[in-house]
């Protein structure tokens, strides 16, 4: 199951039961039990939908994507991972694998730029 409120969830239903609450129909600990929020956190919903009840919304957005590396970075992986493959493919060095602890180095030391090993 989500952990997330707002997987879990939709919009309208976390509004009726924020209506139901100020309605008085309903206990905050039993809405409370439902959304498996805790109580700071139901009052600045509660505070969200009373300032705007309208646009009110618990779907989150993300600004930017995570897990990215900037395009330069990556270009200069591959770089870095071609050079390596050229000495793998060289008969006369015996190089079988790559060594991705060297390439991250490299990266660092040639470009000035830092990357994780799984990168």
């Amino acid at each position: 199951m989500a952990k997330q409120l707002h997987k879990r969830f939709s919009d309208e239903q976390v509004k009726m039961l924020l209506e139901k609450y100020l309605d008085e129909k309903v206990d905050p600990i039993y809405i409370l039990e439902i959304l498996k929020v805790k109580r700071s956190r139901f009052f600045e919903l509660l505070k969200q939908y009373r300032s705007n009840p309208d646009s009110f919304s618990i779907q989150y957005k993300r600004k930017s994507a995570t897990r990215r590396i900037s395009e330069k970075i990556e270009k200069n992986i591959i770089n870095e991972l071609e050079k390596e493959k050229k000495l793998i493919e060289d008969k006369e060095i015996p190089i079988t694998f790559y060594n991705y602890s060297y390439i991250k180095d490299q990266i660092y030391q040639s470009y000035g730029q830092k990357v994780s090993l799984p990168t």
